[in-house]
């Protein structure tokens, strides 16, 4: 498939990648020659590498205590809907852990809402659907009542323990308001961290308007969004070959649907720089990139059966 920004698109998935590498190495800034990428921010082109993922892994996943698997994805869920670990930490510091046993709507709104006053209750990087869908005025009472009908009245974690594959957790979750497709395609994909399901990730993706947006700068025509992240996907090792781009891959997984679904959004905003004749409506890229002195100590979901050590070989 010969395309000069679909090449750059690789450049672009490496020199992040690259950047990740650097900085986890111990090497002092810039860790990119890229002007670009030294100045705003960009996610990871592993999804599992940004801080709110390990986040999720550390804190609500495998933080040493043993749930059971509907408490397990009762606590990815209400976690996601707000995908803001402070958010979390304060929930935890006044009710204690975060289960289906603990969990009493009146007392948590009033917790978020006297939150809602001084700090976010939300990520305002990840946009939950803020519709009125359980007729509260307050967004936070519509998730917390969205919780209660999947996990109080419907038993949902049940339906989600019984599927066959991810296709089939996706169609349970979006059937629900205020999951919309791509919110519940993440969703399966933290609830795939943990290992209470198990399911192939490269069956099955759904494409976000900024990958969307990332494609149609990149192509001029192609039959869908999931054939060309299809593509990208069982062609990345040559793709990166051709370039002579040696990408470090976590021990021996490639970049999956999910993490080429969120590069090409990441690629629409570099392009916004890079190359501002390619219109679509988003002309900025809204964050800067800034430092932090905080460092991880970065884990993978054991069944994969990888170690960090990978970043050294």
């Amino acid at each position: 498939m010969e395309n000069k920004l679909f090449e750059e698109f690789w450049k672009f998935a490496y020199e992040r990648h690259e950047v990740f590498i650097n900085k986890f190495t111990g090497k002092l800034p810039p860790y990119t020659s890229d002007v670009i990428l030294q100045s705003y921010k960009f996610c990871n082109a592993y999804r599992i590498l940004d801080r709110v993922s390990q986040y999720l892994l550390q804190s609500v996943i495998y933080n040493g205590k043993n749930y059971s698997s509907e408490n397990m994805i009762f606590r990815i869920i209400f976690f996601k809907l707000f995908n803001l670990p402070s958010t979390w930490e304060y929930l935890i510091q006044n009710i204690g852990d975060i289960t289906l046993e603990n969990f009493d709507i009146a007392v948590i709104s009033k917790l978020l809402t006297s939150r809602q006053k001084v700090e976010p209750i939300y990520n305002s990087a990840y946009i939950a659907c803020a519709s009125k869908a359980f007729g509260f005025d307050k967004k936070h009472d519509n998730h917390l009542h969205l919780l209660y009908k999947m996990f109080i009245s419907d038993k949902m974690q049940n339906k989600i323990l019984n599927c066959r594959n991810m296709k089939e957790a996706f169609e349970i979750l979006v059937s629900y308001p205020l999951i919309g497709n791509f919110m519940a395609y993440q969703l399966i994909t933290d609830l795939n961290y943990s290992d209470v399901v198990n399911f192939t990730e490269s069956e099955f993706t759904v494409v976000g308007p900024g990958s969307k947006r990332g494609i149609e700068k990149i192509f001029k025509t192609f039959t869908s969004y999931e054939d060309i992240i299809l593509y990208a996907y069982n062609n990345q090792c040559d793709e990166f070959k051709k370039q002579n781009l040696n990408f470090k891959y976590i021990g021996d997984r490639k970049l999956q649907l999910i993490d080429i679904q969120n590069l090409f959004c990441e690629f629409d905003k570099y392009c916004r720089q890079k190359h501002p004749q390619l219109k679509s409506n988003r002309t900025k890229i809204k964050k800067k990139y800034t430092e932090t002195s905080n460092k991880i100590n970065y884990i993978f979901p054991p069944k994969w059966n990888i170690g960090i050590s990978f970043i050294t070989k």
